[in-house]
């Protein structure tokens, strides 16, 4: 390590330490490859699987505030957790959630309708539209399940079609059928 890195790494640790920062991220290998994890004081943020994380810090620093940085300490719960939950032995997160990216109550509501979902278990757009009071509001639940800052955590893969299939995701459907194989809900 370099001295410059290494001052470099002190930086952003004593920021995060400090509550000097309105936003800590870092990159986290999955075996659905890199994700942009990012923290605030109040909780996990944003799950992204865009790689680039200057698209995904620009849209932080819109919605959370400017003093953002890689800080890996921030997130290392969420590392842990998520390493967990892809080796099979975390069927639950229990993390704080920052949902400030979700802008308006009913998408609120619909997200917290869709963190009961089980593990390993499946339902429609429509019926967790009706579980959030909106049973007519399907293709709504679809557009917050496309727009849902913290896939995984909250599990919009599984939210399927009517008929069953597997339909939208904002990582890809690849990435909506391997996370649905790992947790059983597929054969």
């Amino acid at each position: 390590m370099t001295v410059s890195h290494e001052l470099d790494t002190r930086f952003r640790a004593a920021a995060a330490e400090q509550g000097l920062l309105d936003v800590a991220y870092d990159l986290v290998d999955t075996p659905l490859g890199t994700l942009l994890v990012a923290a605030s004081e109040a909780g996990l943020c944003r799950i992204s699987y865009d790689p680039e994380p200057e698209r995904e810090v620009e849209r932080l620093a819109r919605a959370l505030g400017t003093r953002i940085l890689r800080s890996p300490k921030p997130v290392d719960e969420v590392r842990r957790q998520l390493d967990e939950y892809f080796e099979h032995s975390r069927r639950t997160f229990e993390l704080d959630l920052d949902l400030r990216l979700t802008a308006d109550f009913s998408r609120r509501v619909v997200l917290e309708e869709l963190a009961k979902v089980p593990y390993g278990e499946v339902t429609t757009y429509g019926d967790l539209a009706a579980r959030a009071a909106r049973p007519r509001a399907a293709r709504a639940v679809g557009t917050v399940m496309n727009r849902n800052p913290i896939p995984i955590v909250l599990p919009c893969h599984r939210v399927v079609g009517a008929n069953g299939s597997l339909t939208g995701y904002g990582g890809g459907i690849e990435r909506k059928e391997a996370l649905l194989r790992l947790e059983g809900a597929l054969l």
